[in-house]
């Protein structure tokens, strides 16, 4: 399994590639939303984990993106926020994540969700699972 991380917190994105590497899955990792729209384009992964707080567009304007082009449309989002107001869990879902996490989280409970995204993305023939 392929997962992209955009993340502009590059102990973060070193955490979480170590957690998924180990769990035997290949790591693409951006830090900012301009980057992880090429990368997306060019090789979407099987699961994106995407902070809302990016440099130089928000991460909601990134899921918008992704929304948008048909060949991401299916993709499996998991928003990770520092912020985790009720508000920001609700804009999440409105522009169409899969699930969301606020920071900190534990290792073991992005693994798990992005585990679930990967095999809902799998089960369905890529339609968008439920958060």
């Amino acid at each position: 399994m392929r997962v992209m991380i955009v993340e502009d917190e590059p102990n973060i994105v070193e955490s979480l590639s170590f957690v998924f590497s180990r769990e035997g899955w290949q790591v693409v990792a951006a830090l900012d939303g301009d980057t992880a729209i090429g990368h997306l384009l060019d090789e979407p992964p099987d699961v994106l984990v995407l902070d809302v707080m990016l440099p130089p567009h928000s991460g909601f304007e990134v899921l918008k993106r992704v929304r948008s082009e048909p060949s991401l449309r299916h993709l499996p989002v998991l928003v990770l926020t520092a912020r985790g107001q009720e508000k920001d869990r609700h804009t999440a879902l409105r522009l169409g994540a899969d699930a969301f996490v606020t920071k900190p989280f534990s290792n073991r409970d992005i693994v798990q969700q992005v585990r679930e995204l990967a095999v809902g993305k799998e089960g369905t023939d890529g339609a968008q699972t439920g958060c």
